[in-house]
């Protein structure tokens, strides 16, 4: 793997080892964790103060209700999702949210794929197919969006990003991402709110894409 240069922001990171980020964006850091050295490194020294803070407070009473609920779910099977393994371009956190199955692409033009992986009220995650050179409708943002390089590479206004590079996108930012050349980028994406395109087409069919 090349190296990677783009990594989570440590507040999102923060908010991932406490259990408090939203699946969407959970699954592209549990993704991008799995692929870099040093943002998995980061995150077990995060657990581990939150482990050492744990150890610190105070016992309380729990009612037998909860108590026999958590039991419960503790002696229960395990989620079969969890053994699934790192299969192709596509890590384990990844592979788990396809339920082991290869993707699903459907087409939104111009050689441009996806399969939508969830879809919330706390936002997207999908996956997504570009072909070499092909370059992604000019939007900016209502919110967040994150996208991890699983494959080939893309370009931006913000500079390239290669395999395990993470880009964190806000409302700040407005950009046109273009695939590299060589082989077809597939990204892992997440977003909070829907994208806003520039050009009336995108936004005539962004609707029909959910994106």
């Amino acid at each position: 793997m090349s190296q990677i240069n783009h990594h989570i922001a440590e507040p999102m990171l923060v908010a991932y080892a406490a259990g408090s980020l939203e699946y969407p964006f959970a699954l592209v850091v549990a993704a991008h964790v799995s692929l870099c050295d040093e943002c998995r490194a980061r995150l077990g020294a995060h657990e581990a103060v939150g482990g050492t803070l744990l150890e610190t407070l105070s016992a309380e009473s729990v009612s037998a209700t909860t108590r026999d609920a958590v039991f419960a779910r503790l002696d229960a099977d395990p989620d079969p999702e969890t053994v699934y393994q790192r299969a192709g371009v596509f890590p384990a956190p990844v592979m788990a949210a396809l339920k082991g199955r290869p993707p699903r692409w459907k087409s939104v033009g111009k050689g441009v794929r996806q399969n939508i992986l969830h879809m919330g009220a706390e936002g997207s995650v999908r996956l997504l197919y570009i072909p070499p050179g092909r370059a992604v409708p000019d939007h900016g943002h209502r919110g967040i969006e994150l996208t991890l390089v699983l494959q080939g590479s893309f370009s931006d206004e913000v500079g390239h990003f290669g395999v395990g590079d993470l880009e964190i996108a806000d409302e700040t930012l407005e950009h046109t991402p273009i695939a590299g050349n060589g082989a077809p980028c597939i990204c892992l994406a997440a977003t909070d709110a829907p994208l806003r395109f520039t050009s009336v087409i995108p936004r005539i069919l962004q609707p029909i894409f959910r994106i």
